[in-house]
């Protein structure tokens, strides 16, 4: 065992699930996919990313080896890839979950961090590097709009991607208010 993995398995129970572990089980979805298919969804949906890409190469494993996952060699483009599916116990865990009730999700990131160090390195430089963020903003936006082209070409997930789509655009509108008023009460 290498010592990251010794180090993940010590700091992580073996059996527990945690949000990402959910994450992938629900990405593997209907018709199995890689690790690398996980990283392209994450980037593709940056909006919703989770985790660093390493942690969608080392959490397949880690569920298969609890039972919840298959994995197969298939062809890829260079080489050989790692196709995941789910198992019934995979399944069982998400039917499960899925009567939890949802935590919120609270308010992470640096946004409200920065906020909190105005008082000890200024306010003009809190509120330019906070008023930056319009331009990731718009591009996250556009992304939105390509997502939601493409969730048409997943038509047993659309409906649901969509949903989610207009929840993050919410949320965007959330901050670009909230943005206002850095602007207004920071000038």
């Amino acid at each position: 065992m290498r010592g990251q993995d010794k180090l993940r398995t010590r700091a992580l129970p073996r059996d527990d699930l945690t949000f990402l572990s959910y994450s992938v089980l629900v990405l593997v979805g209907r018709s199995g996919a890689s690790p690398h298919d996980f990283v392209q969804m994450m980037r593709a949906g940056r909006v919703y990313q989770t985790a660093s890409p390493s942690q969608y190469y080392a959490e397949p494993k880690r569920l298969e080896q609890l039972g919840y996952l298959t994995s197969t060699k298939e062809p890829g483009k260079t080489r050989e890839r790692t196709v995941y599916r789910l198992t019934e116990k995979g399944l069982d865990g998400l039917r499960h979950w899925a009567h939890e009730p949802a935590a919120f999700p609270g308010v992470h990131g640096e946004p409200p961090i920065k906020m909190l160090a105005a008082d000890l390195v200024g306010e003009a430089p809190v509120r330019a590097s906070l008023v930056a963020m319009r331009a990731e903003m718009d591009s996250l936006r556009a992304e939105l709009d390509l997502a939601d082209d493409r969730a048409e070409t997943i038509p047993h997930r659309a409906k649901y991607l969509h949903l989610n789509h207009r929840l993050s655009r919410r949320i965007l509108d959330c901050y670009e208010e909230w943005l206002t008023d850095v602007e207004r009460e920071l000038g």
